[in-house]
């Protein structure tokens, strides 16, 4: 039987709800991967990554599915863990040490798309704030981390001249801010297949109920914080009459994404589409959750993928 190796981010003690959710994926997968009949192990990650690869190596495993979403809850440092993969020939699923590098930080993955003709909003420093104009709508992002934290409904603020609290205190390295685009909001899953990259059905975020003075945007209370208004009344739905300008639109962003990165296996690429149906990218995630319950999941079974069938062919791409 072909052995094979899960590796992902060992939840601290006092882990949020963001990175408990890999154990979920973990366990998933381990049941995908044993139908798919391989024999298989787990390892967690922590801050001592670079013994614990090492120790992978030579053990005879086939592939590593690689579910490390940050290291001691970093995501800056995400990519030494597909550079160790790397460095010791050891294939591993997902994307490659320099996909998963460029697209950890915002700032640089949005100056990789502007130069090669992906739209995204418009952009500053923290340090650039007097270019900001008066009476227009931003959003202060963090550069590195995933999964909304960092994002609040306090990050989406109008700019009436002074800097709102929320900005004083941050700088460049972890820190932009970006033009808020005020419509909907799409999560577009990509996924290797036999003849290339496929796009999976668009997702979009619907907001019930949400008031003029709570942003529709997907922050940490919506994505973790069960019981919360946020969480209750932000749901993905799948819609069918997307008119085809605007999923031509999409198409040529996330296929520009693909290649201009050169992801691997698997990748979610989230946006904001405007009145006028032009489309912005907001990040590429590289190595998106895959729980069963996940936006790439979900969008996988919605196109009639089983789940053997979607972990099959992630397991196809692999960097060797």
């Amino acid at each position: 039987m072909k052995k094979c190796l899960i590796i992902y981010n060992e939840p601290a003690s006092d882990a949020l709800p963001d990175e408990l959710d890999v154990l979920d994926q973990v366990n998933f997968i381990e049941q995908i991967l044993k139908e798919l009949e391989y024999d298989v192990s787990r390892r967690g990650i922590t801050d001592d990554f670079f013994r614990e690869i090492v120790q992978i190596s030579g053990q005879g495993y086939e592939f590593v599915f690689n579910l490390v979403e940050s290291v001691g809850n970093k995501a800056e440092i995400l990519y030494f863990i597909p550079a160790l993969l790397n460095m010791y020939h050891i294939p591993y699923t997902g994307c490659s040490v320099e996909a998963t590098f460029v697209t950890s930080s915002k700032v640089l993955a949005r100056k990789i798309m502007k130069s090669n003709g992906i739209p995204v909003a418009g952009g500053y420093n923290v340090s650039e704030a007097d270019k900001l104009i008066k009476g227009k709508k931003y959003i202060l992002k963090p550069v590195w981390e995933d999964g909304s934290l960092g994002i609040t409904e306090d990050s989406v603020f109008t700019f009436n001249g002074v800097l709102p609290e929320i900005v004083r205190d941050k700088n460049d390295r972890h820190w932009f801010i970006e033009d808020f685009i005020d419509g909907r909001e799409f999560n577009v899953s990509v996924k290797a297949g036999p003849a290339g990259p496929e796009m999976l059905p668009p997702a979009e975020m619907i907001f019930h109920g949400y008031t003029d003075d709570i942003p529709r945007i997907v922050s940490y209370k919506a994505k973790w914080i069960e019981g919360s208004f946020q969480y209750e009344n932000s749901k993905r739905n799948f819609p069918e009459d997307l008119r085809p300008r605007l999923m031509n639109n999409l198409r040529d962003a996330v296929f520009g994404c693909w290649q201009t990165f050169g992801l691997k296996g698997y990748a979610r690429v989230d946006m904001r589409v405007d009145d006028d149906e032009n489309v912005y990218v907001l990040e590429v995630n590289a190595n998106p959750c895959i729980s069963p319950g996940s936006g790439f999941i979900s969008a996988g079974v919605h196109a009639g993928y089983s789940y053997r069938e979607i972990i099959r062919d992630i397991i196809k791409d692999l960097n060797k």
